[in-house]
């Protein structure tokens, strides 16, 4: 059954979710796919766009180069002669014209030529709108892929010189590598360091920090300014130059992220709606009637009374077999407490009755105090359960005396001190009997206690005032009153005045005054009588009647 009721709870709930999850991560699954492959064939197809532009200047220099190079037989001559006299300054004038000429008719920004081993002869390179002669020694010997001069970045090429079939020495051009013409975000590294980007709102240190970790020729996610990109390597060049494209990935993604949201509120809306439909029903047919078995099994716990629930109606049936159940449980349960009570409370008197039948002088004692306790806590306004542990420990509280000798307790004269020791004990004695009896803690003190007067000279703990419980300081009262007023085997009982008289002299010393006011002015017809008092409700119809 409980299977069953498990089993069917979680379909009825579980399902109609299930399905809206599958369904929304297959919608998102599908949608994310669709953004992120449009997504790459934009990047792609910039990124060919990029490396075609940089491929197409290339070809197109090394085009105008060869035209010039087989063509210009005057730079020939020039780079002879000055091959030939790498010192004479005329030579290289001759040659650095020669090739401005060259530069401004072609639109070159930079033309250098070299001897056969790479070392720099003369060259010219832009400055403003103009080509001016190049300081030759700050030259790199390798001059292919890029070249940095003055801050700028240029795209460079060579190509042999050959007068027939002789190499006599290079020529090299290039052109300004304008990043703002990208439409790629690029950055141009050499041997690990920054050379140039056109990333604006990122520094040349924050680029290699980020881009140190990234392997060579390979797709590298790194982290700038808060946000993630990644990085792409277009083209690697001679000379350590490798050109990397970067995209922003969150600023990528953001139109995703904007639509996934709008996506994802929709959804929650619709998962709240069918949440709150299915708890309207799961409430209806299982959670009130558990509810209800919940609440009362509470308020057992409060009260210490398991009360019966009325019939729930359910389409479960699993449901109506836990009220029935729970109904059958409380009406066993209420009436083994009564019969619990009633065999507990019999056990009570009969401790009592049977200490009490050890002395015919003392016959009745426990019962007499029990009734007086029980309407004295009454007439201090104590609460109902607090009358009852009162009365029962009155009942219980020379328990001890089980354990003193007959030849004290039924002595004819006075005790001596020895044996007035012996019966001293039997508060403690009666306490080491209750504390082995599950159910009997709350008695413990109204037994070992009851003999603490209020000024400290009491025993056994010899406990001043209000140290000793209530419970212990009423009977305390109750039980001195009975004992003056029956009689003893060494004493004929003293008058009901003569006994008042005695509490009042020994309030504050040996009794609580509040207490001994509150016994003064209780009935007089209550004290004397003596009824047989069998619960709580009867002891208080006795003071209201009184």
């Amino acid at each position: 059954m409980k299977t069953h009721l498990r089993t069917r709870a979680f379909l009825l709930c579980f399902l109609p979710f299930a399905i809206l999850m599958t369904t929304s991560f297959w919608m998102i699954q599908r949608f994310v796919q669709a953004t992120v492959r449009e997504g790459l064939h934009t990047s792609l197809r910039q990124s060919q766009l990029a490396i075609a532009n940089i491929h197409a200047k290339g070809d197109l220099r090394n085009s105008r180069f060869l035209r010039i190079a087989g063509e210009n037989t005057a730079l020939k001559a020039g780079l002879e002669l000055l091959r030939q006299n790498p010192r004479s300054s005329d030579a290289r004038r001759t040659v650095e014209d020669q090739l401005r000429e060259l530069g401004e008719h072609m639109g070159f920004d930079f033309m250098l030529v070299s001897a056969p081993g790479g070392n720099p002869l003369a060259g010219v390179a832009r400055q403003g709108s103009q080509l001016v002669p190049l300081n030759l020694s700050n030259l790199d010997p390798d001059r292919s892929g890029f070249l940095l001069l003055h801050g700028r970045t240029f795209q460079v090429a060579s190509v042999p010189v050959d007068v027939n079939n002789e190499n006599i020495g290079s020529l090299t051009v290039g052109e300004f590598f304008e990043f703002s013409d990208l439409s790629t975000q690029v950055v141009l590294m050499h041997h690990g360091l920054v050379v140039e980007s056109n990333l604006g709102d990122v520094s040349s240190r924050e680029l290699e920090t980020a881009l140190a970790p990234c392997r060579p020729q390979s797709e590298c996610d790194l982290h700038l300014n808060g946000t993630n990109w990644i990085a792409l390597p277009m083209e690697t060049y001679g000379n350590g130059y490798t050109l990397l494209s970067l995209d922003n990935v969150d600023q990528a993604t953001h139109p995703i992220q904007a639509k996934l949201h709008k996506l994802f509120l929709q959804l929650a809306f619709a998962g709240v709606l069918i949440a709150v439909l299915c708890s309207l029903g799961s409430s209806t047919s299982i959670v009130n009637p558990i509810a209800t078995v919940v609440s009362h099994l509470r308020n057992a716990v409060k009260t210490g009374r398991l009360g019966e629930i009325e019939s729930q109606r359910s389409s479960i049936v699993e449901i109506q077999e836990l009220a029935q159940i729970y109904n059958e449980a409380a009406i066993s349960v209420h009436a083994a407490g009564q019969r619990l009570e009633s065999a507990y409370l019999e056990f009570v008197g009969s401790l009592a009755n049977a200490l009490d039948a050890r002395d015919q002088y003392t016959a009745g004692h426990s019962r007499r105090v029990s009734e007086l306790s029980c309407v004295l806590a009454t007439a201090l306004q104590l609460p109902l359960h607090d009358v009852e542990r009162i009365r029962i420990g009155a009942l219980l509280h020379d328990i001890g005396k089980i354990g003193v000798s007959d030849s004290v307790l039924q002595k004819p004269g006075r005790l001596t001190e020895e044996e007035f020791d012996l019966v001293k004990q039997h508060p403690v004695i009666g306490r080491r009997i209750l504390e082995g009896v599950h159910g009997f803690a709350e008695y413990l003190n109204a037994v070992e206690l009851h003999h603490e007067n209020w000024n400290g000279t009491g025993y056994p703990h010899g406990q001043r005032e209000t140290e000793t419980p209530i419970d212990a300081r009423i009977i305390h009262v109750a039980d001195a009153y009975d004992a003056m007023t029956t009689d003893r085997s060494y004493r004929q009982g003293m008058a009901h005045e003569k006994a008042l008289s005695i509490l009042v002299d020994n309030a504050g010393l040996q009794f609580d005054p509040e207490i001994v006011a509150t016994f003064l002015m209780l009935p007089r017809r209550i004290l004397t009588a003596h009824p047989v008092l069998k619960n709580t409700p009867e002891c208080v119809e006795e003071i209201l009647v009184g």
